[in-house]
């Protein structure tokens, strides 16, 4: 999808719609001797200038493994030619092993099948859109950048951009008319995919799983007024940069009925991408999961496109953490200070709260008889074999926290027999969305274990226990500590490059509503419907990156990721640590949330900036692909200390250790900034110089940091900031994640 500004320099977001594809099948050529699969082959860069060139001669490099050129193209499946140049083919692993041989062949691999990862998020994050001095309005909504519902009407649109190279492929249900001056163009990818197993999709564009909708409209979505959820969480819903212009690329595939789970081709996300850069798109923002993604990525950053990821909703356990690549900006997801409290009335007057997503009226306030379903009576036999018509029906559980997919069972079976209600044990998992889908049947409500005794202990004390479930209803404000990091959100550190601290940053992605695709069971639920992860957290950024390459369109892509890491909040509405959710709860760090929250009203004028030229992410980038050669990779690892990141993270240091930083002066000419430092616990800091001037002719300084590890303690991480202060409104702030080593044969898992 993509995003545009008014001014003459007209800039494009793609945001990458990532639809569903599960349990695909590829539909390869018949083998003689042996199975034949997709693989990847990669390159590096272009050595033709023209893209027939480049595909010629992949054809050439595929006929001299196969025999002929009919055998190429039969075999075929997609040719990288415009950002980069490799393909994708239907071969043997004997083919395979023969062509990574090849002169000029950096890497062949195996495809890889991979995962998908609001009203009132924006408000929450400061970032109104009827302030008429704000960022916003000062970046004219995000007009003029490209990125069935109101949020993508085209009303008051200028028709594409000249400059613009995309086109509207159409497909099932979707007709090249299908586009409009909002959305401006689409592709879709399903070379690779039996179409047996696509029963009930869309060949085409089209969205069925609900994902790329909403991803799109949270980034780059019109305003919209009135919007809610059954009437809850009511208010404007909009994009990031609502101005913005929507291009898609359909590179993933949904087999089951919506809301089916995601899942997406390596090989068709990049040519998706590889099709992006030639369309002439400034942003990309990915919500997946990918192991071969950081390729492409590479080479929109050094075209100067800022690529945005989502970290993964592995969390809370730790090294989970995706999409690592120092190149890419990954996003954690957090809360907002939005919740839905649902009243359960006991039949002694006693009132209790728990959440829940009920707006049935006609079931609401209606006393029940109640029956306990006790530790392992909650299960399906026990719902299906006994009476439970015309009850509300208590699942309490202490013995073990059961799964999300076990409860929705044990709530349809209480709704198949009859049931009049069911409420539930849960610890704080922030997916109370998919309860959305039962919003109008029976009261489906998430309590504690403290108020489910209570209700235990009316139960056991009450000849005639009955209870009701009021109408579920929206709190917001700073009443509720939020942003919180969700529970689902992948942690750090990173278990590939722990010298790169991941993730980045924070943003909402916790019960986000916004809009849905008008098909199947989303059509049922409305105009809008909430969804959480961090699929959901990354088009918030992507959004804000478009508003801020509208501002500055001269930045490059570690400019505008370093404007947002710096001006980052680490506390919270009320003045508070952040917190994350977690078992239990903790005050989160840099491995939950990277830099902190999302501050998108200070980004805009971050004071200094750490920026990286894409050049300088060329020999890891060799590293990742393991085309190393002359046995440097060690020393390049070593040597991502001193890149130029906006944070700092040494997983090993024995006694000390020495990095250095520059940053680049965007805001008066004449500043000075002093340093201020927070050392990690156990960890001496210098900062040298703790003064740096800037003025006319002086726009950059350096800067080294020296940690000094002050216990001999084999340690975990501790976590501490290096802020630069110019006495004014600026205050720029990177992390730091620091681990003592004393022995290195040691280890804590067990």
């Amino acid at each position: 999808m993509v995003l545009a500004r008014w001014s003459p320099a007209i800039y494009a977001l793609i945001l990458l719609v990532i639809f569903a594809l599960h349990g695909i099948a590829f539909a390869s050529p018949e083998a003689s001797d042996e199975a034949k699969k997709l693989y990847i082959v990669y390159l590096g860069e272009r050595q033709h200038e023209h893209a027939e060139h480049t595909t010629a001669s992949h054809h050439n490099i595929l006929a001299s493994v196969l025999g002929s050129q009919d055998a190429a193209s039969e075999s075929i499946v997609y040719s990288y030619k415009h950002g980069f140049s490799g393909f994708s083919a239907m071969l043997t692993q004997q083919h395979a092993e023969t062509i990574r041989g090849l002169p000029g062949v950096v890497s062949v691999r195996m495809n890889q099948m991979h995962s998908t990862h609001t009203t009132r998020s924006w408000d929450f994050m400061g970032l109104p859109y009827d302030q008429p001095n704000g960022v916003l309005a000062s970046a004219g909504m995000g007009e003029g950048i490209i990125i069935g519902s109101p949020s993508f009407s085209d009303d008051g649109y200028a028709p594409p951009p000249a400059r613009w190279k995309g086109t509207c492929q159409s497909g099932k249900s979707f007709s090249s008319k299908s586009c409009n001056n909002k959305i401006i163009g689409a592709r879709w990818y399903a070379d690779v995919v039996n179409e047996t197993q696509l029963v009930g999709e869309f060949l085409s564009p089209r969205d069925l799983n609900g994902h790329g909708t909403h991803v799109a409209s949270i980034a780059a979505g019109n305003i919209v007024h009135n919007t809610s959820f059954h009437g809850l969480a009511s208010g404007v819903a909009r994009g990031g940069a609502p101005r913005a212009q929507i291009a898609v690329y359909k590179a993933c595939w949904s087999v089951g009925a919506p809301p089916a789970d995601a899942t997406c081709s390596e090989a068709a996300v990049m040519k998706a991408i590889d099709d992006a850069i030639h369309d002439g798109v400034d942003i990309l923002s990915m919500s997946i999961l990918s192991v071969l993604g950081h390729i492409p990525a590479f080479h929109a950053v050094t075209k100067g496109i800022p690529v945005v990821y989502a970290a993964g909703n592995f969390g809370p356990y730790t090294q989970m953490v995706g999409n690592v690549a120092p190149w890419l900006f990954t996003v954690a997801a957090s809360t907002i200070d939005r919740l839905f409290p649902t009243a359960i009335t006991l039949g002694n007057g006693q009132t209790l709260t728990g959440q829940s997503l009920f707006a049935d009226m006609e079931r609401a306030n209606q006393f029940h008889k109640m029956k306990l379903y006790l530790n392992s009576m909650c299960n399906l036999t026990v719902a299906n074999s006994t009476d439970v018509k015309g009850s509300i029906v208590l699942c309490f559980s202490t013995t073990s926290v059961l799964p999300i997919a076990q409860l929705y069972g044990l709530a349809s079976a209480v709704i198949n027999n009859g049931g009049e209600g069911f409420i539930f044990t849960q610890q704080s998992t922030d997916f109370l969305v998919a309860w959305q889908f039962r919003a109008m049947s029976i009261p489906c409500v998430s309590v504690d274990l403290e108020v489910a005794y209570k209700i235990l202990l009316y139960f056991s004390t009450s000849q005639n226990p009955v209870a009701k479930v009021s109408l579920t209803q929206t709190t917001t404000g700073s009443v509720i500590p939020a942003p919180k990091i969700a529970a689902f959100s992948s942690r750090g550190p990173s278990s590939v490059y722990p010298t790169v601290l991941k993730p980045d940053i924070a943003a909402p992605g916790v019960n986000i509503l916004a809009a849905a695709p008008q098909v199947g069971i989303y059509k049922e639920l409305g105009l809008y419907f909430f969804d959480s992860g961090t699929s959901f957290a990354c088009p918030h950024v992507s959004g804000i990156v478009a508003v801020l390459k509208s501002l500055h369109p001269d930045w490059s892509p570690a400019a505008l990721k370093s404007a947002l890491m710096t001006t980052a909040y680490i506390m919270d509405k009320n003045g508070l640590p952040l917190l994350a959710d977690a078992t239990p709860n903790k005050i989160a760090d840099p491995f939950d949330y990277g830099a902190g929250f999302l501050n998108p009203t200070q980004a805009s004028d971050p004071g200094l900036i750490y920026d990286i030229d894409a050049s300088d992410y060329q020999k890891l980038f060799n590293c990742m692909l393991g085309s190393d050669t002359n046995g440097s990779c060690t020393a390049t690892e070593s040597s991502l200390f001193d890149l130029n990141l906006p944070s700092i993270a040494i997983p090993n240091i024995k006694s000390s250790e020495t990095v250095s930083r520059t940053v680049t002066n965007v805001g008066q000419p004449d500043a000075v900034y002093k340093a201020f430092v927070e050392p990690p616990a156990g960890v001496d800091m210098l900062v040298e110089p703790m003064t740096l001037v800037f003025g006319t002719d002086t726009s950059s300084q350096s800067f080294k940091v020296t940690f000094k590890a002050m216990r001999k303690i084999q340690g975990d991480y501790s976590f501490g900031n290096l802020v630069w202060h110019d006495g004014g409104s600026h205050w720029v702030r990177i992390p730091i994640a620091v681990r003592v080593v004393i022995e290195d044969s040691y280890s804590t898992v067990s």
